[in-house]
């Protein structure tokens, strides 16, 4: 307590000076627009609860809980004020957050973009390439002269990009994932194409109503590492040779 008021009173001393008038005032309008920026943003956040609470559920949670979170939720400014986790799950019936990097409010933007019916894209290609994050290949000749993604305005396609961004430093099978294809393609391209591995991940768990696991960065690496000796051995029959493992020391 002791030191609580210390602290205080260093922050108090701290705020002394010689103001004028002027700047009072100013520091007032500036605090009053603040305060009421605030209960604008509630009111917004009540209409949203509202309008949720109002859709049609594709699950009952206290039927089928949610499993845990992935992490312990860090409190945002920008965080909505209600439990929209909860929300998000009962109308699509799938937990989009259970996705490494898929926070909260990126799972409440990406269900009110592309609702909850999967419908409309036949398979989880067509969905990638309406959402631009899939090469568009251009072909003269037989031979592709260029691979750019279309431009977008699309919301989903931002939220995922920003999404696949936080993905480098991530020790999950996502992270190991985006962190391979900067190595090859350089940060702009990996975070598209770690982009278009959340959207066919999203379109599974929509379309199918599976949930995701994640088999973590260890596991990812054993795989990949499987694949490519798999890879190896196919090309080195098509040439008649024969891949042969080293013994162990």
């Amino acid at each position: 307590m002791a030191d609580q008021e210390s602290d205080e009173e260093t922050i108090a001393k701290a705020l002394e000076g010689n103001y004028q008038p002027e700047h009072v005032f100013a520091l007032r309008q500036a605090l009053e627009l603040f305060d009421f920026y605030q209960q604008q943003i509630q009111v917004c956040d009540q209409q949203i609860r509202d309008y949720l609470r109002s859709l049609e559920s594709k699950t009952d949670p206290e039927n089928n809980p949610m499993k845990p979170a992935r992490a312990k939720k860090k409190n945002r400014r920008n965080d909505p004020s209600f439990d929209c986790r909860h929300e998000a799950y009962r109308i699509s019936g799938v937990d989009l957050t259970q996705i490494d990097s898929i926070s909260e409010s990126a799972a409440l933007t990406i269900l009110s973009e592309i609702g909850v019916d999967m419908g409309p894209w036949k398979t989880e290609k067509h969905f990638a390439s309406w959402l631009t994050v899939c090469p568009n290949n251009k072909i003269t000749g037989g031979r592709i002269f260029q691979r750019r993604t279309r431009k977008s305005a699309n919301r989903v396609r931002d939220v995922l990009c920003l999404c696949a961004q936080s993905l480098f430093n991530s020790r999950s099978a996502l992270g190991a994932f985006s962190r391979r294809m900067r190595s090859r393609l350089g940060p702009e391209k990996a975070i598209v194409a770690t982009a278009h591995k959340l959207a066919l991940l999203i379109y599974r768990l929509i379309k199918f109503g599976k949930d995701y696991v994640d088999i973590g960065e260890d596991a990812y690496e054993q795989q990949y590492k499987k694949r490519a000796v798999r890879n190896l051995a196919r090309k080195a029959k098509e040439f008649g040779f024969q891949l042969v493992a080293l013994a162990e020391a």
